[in-house]
């Protein structure tokens, strides 16, 4: 998508359209147990930004991935001094940027599959690193909570747990692998009936 045909007041309309959606489903969010500690929450709302990628391209569900978590710091606020929200928006981004370009480069059935594959894989890997580099030493420094409490948390769920490494694997891992896998299923059952909506 070019900048001018982005930059239109029907594009953004529709951006603007899918992110409030997209606002309303984060904001139902719920933990997986037995998966990972309960301050890792899966919610709904990158179906409508993934639909919002595919069908305007990545540029677009960008900027709807954007405008969804700004909604959600505007009206409610933070409850994890806005880390939380900063490691949405990133693993989003992981998400919907690879699925969204493959997708618009080939544009069939097939190429959405590839590229959902692919955005799944990008958001365990980034997931997986940021979570070990930056947000969990970053929870620990603005709660002021030792990093072991929070591995801890891990370790309940699941026992293998014993440092932040294994934390991320045994926990931050399987938890983006089913964020990735539920989503892609709803958007492949989801997109065929949307998309002639969104393309008219």
């Amino acid at each position: 998508m070019t900048n001018r045909k982005f930059f239109n007041i029907k594009t953004m309309a529709k951006v603007s359209i899918l992110a409030a959606i997209a606002f309303i489903l984060m904001e139902f969010d719920f933990p997986i147990p037995f998966i990972a500690p309960p301050f890792y929450k899966l919610d709904f709302s990158e179906v409508a930004v993934l639909i919002g990628g595919f069908a305007m391209g990545p540029l677009a569900g960008v900027a709807i991935e954007a405008m969804k978590v700004f909604l959600s710091c505007l009206f409610f606020g933070s409850g994890t001094a806005y880390v939380g929200e900063l490691a949405n928006f990133v693993m989003g981004c992981a998400f919907i940027l690879p699925a969204a370009w493959y997708y618009r480069r080939h544009k069939n059935l097939k190429s959405a599959l590839i590229g959902m594959i692919l955005g799944t894989l990008c958001l365990m890997l980034v997931g997986g690193l940021t979570n070990y580099f930056v947000m969990l030493p970053a929870y620990s420094f603005f709660f002021n909570m030792p990093l072991e409490a929070i591995i801890s948390m891990g370790a309940k769920v699941v026992p293998f747990v014993d440092n932040a490494f294994t934390l991320v694997l045994f926990c931050t891992t399987p938890f983006n692998l089913i964020k990735g896998i539920v989503t892609s299923l709803l958007v492949f059952l989801l997109y065929k009936h949307i998309s002639p909506i969104l393309h008219r």
